[in-house]
């Protein structure tokens, strides 16, 4: 008998939701677990995001509750609040250190790695994957004008798959009234089983990050 693909998912949930806008549709995070329970033994599911911890209500909080009661670990760091050089108040969070490095401490215990971004400077992560024999498979899209991949990215991936493609299988019916993933009354599900060596908190202590906004 075959042995299984182990999968692991790893998702920038700022990039995949501005993807996911730009194709006109939401993500069924649901059906998106469950495609890929479908294709292997799914080693572990990442999302990652940062949150302005001071605000009294978050619109994604009621997300980031249901994926971490649902199967997904979430990494969150708080946003951090600038001023520039022109006076202009900003917010920078970007989680491409964390999400680096859980990808390269996993690389031993995985066989294939998809990737939900199109950030260019996630090139040199995904060679490095690729070095340590793992295949890696890139998830954004060229369909939009201009396109939310770097071209660099989509060149290194082994495989590339347009986002607008999986509409059908991992999209939101937009007929759905009260999307469950956003409602705070939903009930939590069990968890899918996860290898105890592997098991982290669901929210990892900040990491520094390079100076720069957000893309």
């Amino acid at each position: 008998m075959q042995q299984m693909e182990r999968i692991a998912l790893f998702i920038d949930g700022a990039n995949l939701y501005a993807t996911s806008k730009s194709l006109g549709f939401d993500i069924d995070y649901r059906r998106l677990l469950k495609e890929y329970n479908t294709k292997g033994y799914l080693v572990r599911a990442f999302y990652y995001t940062a949150l302005i911890e001071d605000q009294e209500y978050s619109s994604i909080r009621p997300l980031i509750d249901w994926l971490d009661y649902n199967g997904y670990a979430v990494v969150t760091k708080p946003v951090k609040e600038f001023t520039d050089a022109m006076g202009r108040r900003k917010v920078k969070g970007n989680m491409d250190i964390e999400l680096a490095i859980d990808a390269m401490e996993l690389a031993p215990f995985i066989d294939h790695m998809v990737l939900f971004s199109g950030d260019g400077d996630f090139r040199s992560l995904v060679e490095a994957m690729q070095r340590k024999g793992v295949r890696v498979s890139v998830i954004s899209t060229v369909s939009t004008q201009p396109p939310m991949i770097a071209d660099d990215l989509r060149r290194q991936a082994d495989v590339f798959l347009d986002l607008a493609d999986l509409q059908a299988r991992i999209g939101r019916d937009p007929g759905e009234r009260a999307p469950r993933e956003f409602r705070t009354d939903a009930k939590p599900d069990a968890r899918g089983a996860m290898p105890a060596f592997l098991e982290k908190p669901a929210t990892a202590p900040a990491r520094p990050t390079r100076d720069r906004d957000d893309a």
